[in-house]
């Protein structure tokens, strides 16, 4: 499999996840215009500002979020995100979605979006509990995922996200909306210790 911008150059779609890192999305969203200056171009950006990183571009009319919601193989949502973007790209993606069994939203283009606002405050507030010792990880993502209907708790999906992605959504929130979503000191000294979830075999839970 290669991954030179160039072999891109026939295609008509192009979405980019790369790491939650500004200067490397901006350098891959570069070289995929460059390389494929007709293509449109979809962002899976989960907190970052899309119109920002679409102003970068030539044709920011041709670029749109598609936020997929994790665990992105369970999960049936994907957030469209872009008010710059040209409505045939906003249908164009919203029938792609639709091809892939899944469900698409609209929201505005604000600090993590809907689903990433909702989700870290949920995990949070998890996280806080478990620090308080007001039940065990286990219990606290039992709680959600009966009483709530969740498929995966607050807890687990942050070990399957990456304590890491939490951490740095959490802390993009805590400037840009406010500090209520300041990451708790368990985050913090997980991610220091290297503890980034099922990537690392162990986060809040041991994989």
């Amino acid at each position: 499999m290669s991954t030179e911008a160039v072999t891109l150059s026939g295609c008509g779609l192009v979405v980019e996840a790369v790491p939650e890192q500004p200067g490397l999305r901006q350098e891959v969203l570069a070289a995929i215009e460059g390389a494929a200056p007709d293509a449109w171009i979809d962002t899976n950006t989960s907190s970052p500002s899309v119109d920002a990183l679409g102003s970068t571009l030539s044709r920011p009319e041709r670029f749109i979020g598609l936020h997929f919601f994790d665990p992105v193989p369970a999960s049936r949502l994907v957030e469209i995100v872009g008010t710059e973007t040209a409505p045939d790209l906003v249908d164009h993606s919203r029938g792609w979605v639709a091809s892939l069994g899944k469900t698409a939203i609209a929201v505005t283009d604000s600090p993590g979006f809907e689903s990433s606002r909702l989700g870290v405050a949920i995990a949070l507030e998890a996280m806080r509990m478990l620090e308080e010792g007001v039940a065990t990880a286990g219990d606290i993502d039992t709680a959600m995922e009966l009483g709530y209907r969740h498929p995966v708790g607050p807890l687990r999906t942050t070990d399957i996200v990456g304590l890491d992605l939490r951490l740095a959504i959490a802390e993009h929130l805590a400037r840009e909306v406010s500090d209520r979503f300041a990451p708790p000191s368990i985050l913090q000294e997980l991610v220091a210790a290297g503890h980034l979830g099922r990537k690392a075999g162990q986060g809040f839970y041991t994989w």
